[in-house]
């Protein structure tokens, strides 16, 4: 009897702890299962703020709508203007027993635990619509943490919102395939038409879809969609949603044919008829209200501030789509180049506004980076910034109309850096040339000396006052190089600074909306850097002026239109008969970025500004392609439409500056040596000057280019031995003497014999400019003398004391 009473009382022991463990572990479970009603998510707090957007042109024809600010197509709707075909089509494919279950279904977990144990793989899921939204809202790895992650937000989810809540947010965010989310979404994509109008064969279709979106995307895979779709309707009959007859592909009644009747599917523009680039970038401007912001979500289509209005811009459609075209002609044509992408704007110079708008060939072309937005893109302007550094230049007097800038080689210094020596693509020199032929002909050296002059710190501000944004960093970090495109710049950012220098300096913002649209009296501009004087704030109330320049400034505006407008002046680099050459008065300025990864062309009548780009968004260069025989047979294109109805207006005169004629290479008044006589800009100041001095003396710096010329047109009133130098020394190698020769060459001399002394001596009388003498040992005096004009230099030779592997000399010390 004892032992049984111990044996009982042992036993007893046990239940008891075994009790409590079970009693610790329900205690457990009990707990964490209440956990997420501490921490509930509810419906506002997973609110989605995308609304749909219906846009106009200028003259209320459609452009297209979009269904969200951004790239990615999302409609929300409640869940009351859904098709009822729908609910029951997506409630049979994901989750027949929604309405019957917590977050999670466990007798589908019990379920697919025994065909996984039998069938030894995963044979089919567990997953709750709640779960699919958790995993919507927290995507997380495929792994046991991940599900108990995906499982606690479920909890939350439930423990906060009620099931009618769950299944909106579920249907508003279902991958449809593509970039496009949510059933309404969907629906106006493929069927043009309001989800609440979705019949049973169309319902189906979509509900087949967020199974696997790339799997069964409907542009590329129709018969696997087909397919799915029969397991949808199957499914939907299994729930008692439809009759069999209904899903038979042999009843007789049109609504029984769901799954063989034919629905036409809407082309890939998803609802988008022109511009899609400016419309979805100009949705990116439109602030949200102060509902939205708290959540408020107006119904679909109603505007964009839920007022039963369409936001109307100032596109105009048939322009756009005719630029839109020249864009895809003009890429097809240089193909062959390796030239795939370019991006075009045309601005109403009188208001400002923003005309057409092409960020690309083809926005829907995903594999040809379609997408990206040429004119928003940050890229290397090129050659285009070069007339604001001459205009600020002539505007401080630094330089005059009539200034003779030199082409030639030119080394600058930089700190930790290479030295910089600015070229052409040419790489060819023009030596002296007028303030109109170096900016005309987009010549680097003479750019760049000008601004040396103004300094880099004053043209950098001068940018921000023009709207140059995105140059936001250091004078040092641009250097020297930031009149020839150093920095990154905007297409949209060129285009706003052109409009500026085509009003003559009287800065206006950049207009797209009109002031009856929803977005009231706004004008969609980009804020300006914190270090720009501009006081234009971002969405700035149309009319509130950016920076507006002096009225002083207005006759140098005009010059610098006057010099880019002169087919003449730029006929050198470019030719006569350059694509920049229009039947009608216009002032144009290409650029090119280095490695010909980027042509620009930008300029304006007075009534337009078009500017262009041409390049390849992948940062691949070009095949031999410049900004005239890139971008500017676009500009060309878009201008010669825009004025085939009625020519602009001529441009007017620099006020206040005379004419006057000029010797084309000195800038002075024309001698008799003047070959080529033409007529040039001045300071009524700066008369009395012109008519005192016409003495042209080259300056030292052009020796180097002078020497270098075969023939050169460039006479002086002085005679210069251009080589050697004055001090110049010269090592002679033994046994070299009868082979190593010396150069004296002579510039200011145009046909007048030549007398040539060597310390006193005479060595001959020529009438070419250039001499060769055998090198010798000795101290050097060397004069050249021609009429009553003389240069004299001295140098040295010395012997040295081993003999090259290669010939050749090379010290100098000047």
């Amino acid at each position: 009897m004892k032992l049984i009473s111990r044996s009982l009382t042992k036993i007893k022991h046990k239940l008891r702890k075994t009790s409590k463990v079970i009693l610790a572990g329900l205690l457990i479970c009990l707990v964490v299962r209440l956990l997420p009603y501490f921490a509930p998510l509810r419906a506002a707090d997973i609110a989605q703020n995308q609304l749909a957007m219906q846009f106009s042109d200028r003259n209320g024809l459609p452009l297209g709508t979009l269904l969200t600010r951004d790239q990615e197509h999302t409609s929300v709707i409640p869940l009351n203007q859904v098709s009822p075909q729908f609910i029951h089509a997506i409630l049979a494919a994901e989750d027949g027993s929604f309405y019957d279950h917590g977050a999670l279904d466990m007798k589908a977990v019990v379920r697919a635990s025994k065909e996984a144990i039998h069938a030894k793989r995963i044979v089919s899921g567990a997953s709750t619509i709640t779960m699919q939204l958790a995993r919507m809202l927290d995507p997380v790895p495929r792994s046991f943490s991940g599900k108990v992650s995906e499982i606690w937000l479920s909890w939350r989810l439930t423990a906060g919102m009620n099931k009618d809540e769950i299944l909106s947010a579920y249907i508003n965010r279902l991958p449809m395939g593509g970039n496009i989310y949510g059933v309404e979404a969907a629906a106006r994509t493929y069927f043009s038409i309001p989800a609440s109008e979705l019949n049973l064969a169309q319902a189906s279709l979509l509900a087949a879809i967020p199974n696997n979106p790339t799997y069964f995307n409907p542009y590329e895979h129709w018969e696997r969609l087909k397919q799915r779709q029969k397991y949808v309707l199957n499914r939907m009959v299994q729930s008692g949603y439809i009759s069999g007859a209904m899903a038979a592909p042999t009843s007789s009644t049109n609504a029984a044919r769901t799954h063989i009747e034919k629905v036409v599917f809407q082309s890939r523009q998803q609802g988008i008829i022109a511009a899609p680039h400016f419309l979805f970038w100009l949705a990116n401007q439109i602030p949200p209200t102060p509902l939205e912001k708290q959540g408020y979500i107006p119904p679909l289509l109603t505007g964009a501030r839920g007022d039963q209005s369409i936001i109307r811009t100032t596109i105009n459609r048939p322009l756009q789509q005719f630029v839109e075209a020249q864009v895809q002609q003009v890429i097809s044509s240089l193909a062959a180049n390796n030239v795939h992408d370019a991006a075009a704007l045309v601005i109403d110079n009188r208001t400002g506004e923003v005309l057409a708008y092409v960020g690309s060939p083809d926005y829907f072309n995903e594999a040809k980076l379609g997408r990206n937005d040429g004119v928003q893109a940050l890229r290397q302007p090129g050659s285009t910034l070069k007339p604001f550094v001459y205009e600020l230049a002539l505007e401080k007097h630094l330089i005059h109309p009539n200034t003779i800038l030199a082409d030639v080689p030119a080394h600058y210094a930089i700190p930790g850096a290479k030295l910089y020596s600015p070229t052409d693509y040419t790489e060819r020199f023009l030596g002296p040339v007028r303030v109109r032929i170096a900016l005309a002909n987009s010549l680097n050296v003479p750019a760049v000396r000008v601004l040396e002059k103004v300094g880099v710190e004053t043209f950098l501000e001068r940018l921000h006052q023009l709207g140059f944004e995105h140059l936001n960093q250091t004078p040092e970090h641009y250097g020297l190089g930031l009149t020839l495109g150093s920095g990154e710049v905007t297409l949209w950012e060129l285009a706003r600074a052109y409009v500026t220098m085509a009003r003559l300096g009287d800065a206006i913002p950049l207009v797209s909306t009109f002031s009856n649209s929803p977005i009231q009296n706004r004008s969609t501009e980009p804020s300006r850097s914190p270090k720009s004087k501009i006081r234009l704030e971002k969405f700035a109330i149309k009319g509130d002026p950016p920076y507006n320049f002096s009225q002083n400034s207005t006759t140098i505006w005009q010059l610098i239109t006057n010099m880019l407008s002169d087919s003449h002046a730029r006929a050198t680099a470019f030719g006569v008969n350059s694509v920049l050459n229009l039947p009608f008065p216009s002032a144009v300025k290409t650029g090119t970025s280095s490695n010909f990864r980027d042509t620009w062309t930008v300029g304006f009548t007075t009534d337009y500004t078009v500017a262009t780009w041409v390049g390849n968004f992948n940062g691949e260069p070009m095949r031999q392609v410049s900004g005239v025989t890139g971008a500017a047979p676009l500009w060309n294109r878009i201008m010669l439409h825009l004025h085939e109805h009625q020519e602009p207006a001529g441009f007017p005169p620099p006020e206040g500056l005379v004419q006057l004629p000029v010797c084309a290479i000195s800038g002075l008044r024309p001698t008799s040596d003047c070959t080529s006589v033409v007529q040039e800009y001045f300071y009524p100041e700066d008369k009395i000057a012109y008519e005192r001095e016409n003495k042209f003396n080259l300056p030292p710096e052009y020796d180097e280019w002078l020497a270098k010329q075969q023939q050169s047109n460039f006479t002086s009133t002085n005679l210069r031995i251009l080589s050697p130098h004055n001090g110049d020394l010269f090592l002679l190698y033994p046994g070299e003497e009868a082979k190593q020769k010396l150069e004296f060459k002579l510039a200011g001399n145009k046909s007048a014999p030549v007398e040539w002394w060597l310390n006193g001596e005479k060595l001959d009388t020529n009438s070419a400019n250039s001499l060769f003498w055998y090198l010798r040992p000795g101290n050097w005096t060397l004069e050249a003398r021609s009429g009553e004009m003389s240069d004299k230099v001295s140098f040295q030779v010395e012997l040295a004391g081993l003999k090259p592997t290669r010939r050749g000399f090379s010290i100098s010390n000047s």
